[in-house]
């Protein structure tokens, strides 16, 4: 028996002092490295601070809109729904995005509606929007804030963000971004 009982607890200590104290440093370490040393990106914009990597909400016709949220944009409690894709009322929830974003769409057919407009992500906070996401957005944007099309298109391609590194991911548009340089237009 002792045998078995000194190794377990040698074992215990040596991953107890591993993973509380020098694991923690070193990802402490890495944290500090990267942009933002691991507290975020905060962006500034009237009067308010946002977090750039966390999905905001926008549901006036003037903004862009963001992908859908689960859990209301609320990044305590990040995460999806964990309904599948052949739930009924999963469907029915995606069916009344669509139908909410063809009533403040109006020409917009409903093959158009890119799916990240009317699904949520897997966390709830994401971001990011994809390029048709905002495009299929810019007439609804550009005709309540009396801006041409053209001067709202141009600041969406200035918006794009290109994969990481170049390879992994899809372009993007980041809404908060995009929205608060929206705001910005003279």
């Amino acid at each position: 028996m002792k045998k078995e009982i000194i190794p377990s607890l040698l074992l215990t200590i040596v991953c107890i002092l591993f993973f509380s104290g020098i694991y923690t440093v070193i990802i402490w370490g890495i944290a500090q490295a990267a942009p933002g040393k691991g507290e975020g990106f905060i962006i500034s914009a009237n009067g308010k601070k946002y977090y750039e990597n966390i999905g905001q909400k926008f549901t006036d016709d003037k903004y862009f809109w963001p992908r859908p949220s689960a859990v209301d944009y609320n990044a305590m409690g990040s995460g999806g729904s964990n309904k599948g894709t052949n739930n009924p009322d999963y469907l029915a929830e995606v069916q009344q995005r669509i139908d909410t974003f063809l009533a403040h769409d109006p020409g917009i057919k409903k093959c158009a509606v890119p799916a990240d407009l009317v699904t949520a992500s897997g966390s709830g906070l994401d971001p990011d929007i994809s390029i048709q996401g905002a495009e299929v957005q810019v007439k609804r944007i550009a005709s309540v804030r009396h801006i041409p099309e053209g001067r709202v298109e141009q600041l969406v391609t200035g918006h794009i963000e290109k994969p990481l590194l170049g390879i992994f991911g899809p372009e993007r548009i980041n809404v908060l971004k995009l929205n608060i340089d929206l705001d910005n237009l003279k």
